[in-house]
């Protein structure tokens, strides 16, 4: 019997991604490189996927500040 594992990778996949409703992408330590503002989804490989489909790659991103990620029970502190 031959089974297909794309469901089983697609399962394992979406455990590990996580979407943002509002974030900052910065490309550099000191916040001067922005790379992308608004809604992102984090893949598990660590590629960020933007809206329009374009992706930015791992190495690319310094760090990533979240505003929110769009769930009333996010942890998220807001001012």
């Amino acid at each position: 019997m031959v089974v297909s594992t794309d469901s089983i990778w697609e399962f394992l996949a979406d455990l590990f991604e996580e979407e943002y409703a509002d974030v900052t992408v910065y490309g550099d330590a000191d916040e001067r490189t922005v790379l992308h503002e608004g809604p992102v989804r984090v893949r598990a490989n660590g590629w960020i996927e933007l809206p329009a489909g374009r992706l930015l790659s791992p190495g690319t991103v310094h760090h990533v500040d979240v505003h929110s990620s769009g769930s009333p029970d996010d942890g998220v502190d807001r001012p």
